[in-house]
């Protein structure tokens, strides 16, 4: 029976946990019930279940104007709390900022939480035409993205093994984004010290990346440029990737110092 009932709550809170997960990639606007339950994987009762009881303890907030689901109060609340031991962005900011006026491009700072990165921070620069591709809350697996490809890059070969053996890029991202695939372009921003994404998400939309470590080497964060193909070309691409790495390796510093 105590098997029975810690499998049973597990699950309701690993459907939650989704849940939520799915609500922060649509801030500001919210996102309906059928939405949450698509791309949770759960049906539209149990997914509307879900919501009410988090709305019920303020996790979530309803829009009484469109029905659409947001996040709530209490998650605001426990963010400020945990803030103090884990943002790091407003450290970080002054590095994107720095990137957006030096290139002209969108530049952004990502974290990795588990198989995954994090857009924190987005910075568009002043060149008019952008990407949207990222921006603060969007989530892509490791591997997908010049931040994700340029984190997968600097782990340890065990642990990019394991990763490669689980993950399922291609029905989402297509055959670019097969085992070998990305291994070819580990090996590509090893050698570069930085991630170049040739376009690989929407066509035409590029993307560099560096990774930020933690103080025991770990790759843990990633800044990262955005913009149209023209501007990257191969001319400018090894300028480019050289200010993603002097930002990434003095951000590196100080965050070793907090």
């Amino acid at each position: 029976m105590n098997t029975l009932v810690s499998s049973s709550g597990t699950q309701v809170v690993s459907r939650m946990t989704r849940v939520l997960r799915e609500l922060s990639t649509r801030m500001p606007d919210g996102t309906g019930t059928s939405d949450v339950a698509r791309a949770t994987g759960l049906t539209r009762p149990t997914a509307h279940r879900l919501l009410s009881a988090l709305a019920a303890e303020g996790f979530v907030d309803r829009n009484q104007h469109n029905g659409n689901w947001l996040l709530g109060p209490e998650i605001y609340l426990m963010g400020a709390v945990a803030a103090e031991r884990y943002d790091v962005t407003e450290i970080a900011r002054e590095h994107v900022a720095a990137l957006a006026a030096d290139t002209g491009e969108s530049a952004f700072f990502s974290v990795r939480r588990g198989g995954e990165t994090v857009c924190l921070v987005r910075q568009d620069g002043s060149f008019p035409i952008r990407s949207f591709v990222l921006y603060e809350g969007k989530r892509f697996p490791l591997g997908v993205a010049s931040a994700g490809l340029a984190i997968l890059s600097f782990l340890p070969k065990d642990a990019v093994d394991r990763y490669l053996a689980d993950a399922q890029l291609t029905g989402e991202f297509g055959d670019a984004h097969d085992v070998e695939a990305v291994r070819e372009r580990i090996q590509e921003t090893r050698r570069l010290g930085y991630a170049v994404n040739p376009g690989l998400i929407v066509e035409g939309s590029w993307g560099m990346g560096a990774a930020v470590f933690t103080r025991s080497g770990q790759p843990a964060w990633a800044l990262s440029l955005t913009g149209i193909e023209p501007r990257f070309s191969p001319e400018r691409r090894p300028e480019l990737g050289r200010l993603l790495l002097e930002h990434a390796h003095r951000l590196t510093e100080q965050l070793a110092r907090r």
